[in-house]
């Protein structure tokens, strides 16, 4: 798996995610999440448009992070996702926590109301 962020205004930042996250690949997500948790108030739009697969051990990451980010003030939300993870995010429950996008502008426009 592989990440980047892109920055999208000074507080705003977009985590791209393209591969798979799995239980091989969660640390290198876990490690991308704590850089980004240590802004004062993170926001971090999740790019899911080029993951190909995630299981539960890789949406974990983001469960656990919750704390820290609404501590914080911040948010995280999800966008882009192929109809196998809008699915898994669904079944697992994860819109009543997180808001869910269909693509990346979406979700950074809902960052600036």
């Amino acid at each position: 798996m592989r990440t980047i962020v892109i920055e999208h205004h000074s507080d705003v930042a977009v985590l791209q995610l393209c591969g798979e996250l799995d239980a091989d690949t969660t640390r290198q997500l876990q490690a991308t999440l704590v850089e980004l948790l240590e802004r004062q108030v993170p926001r971090i739009v999740v790019d899911l448009t080029g993951l190909k697969f995630c299981d539960s051990v890789g949406l974990s990451s983001f469960i656990t992070s919750k704390q820290v980010i609404a501590a914080r003030g911040g948010w995280l939300s999800f966008a882009g996702a192929n109809p196998f993870l809008g699915q898994l995010m669904e079944t697992v429950g994860l819109g009543r926590y997180f808001a869910i996008f269909p693509e990346v502008d979406d979700a950074i426009a809902a960052a600036q109301l």
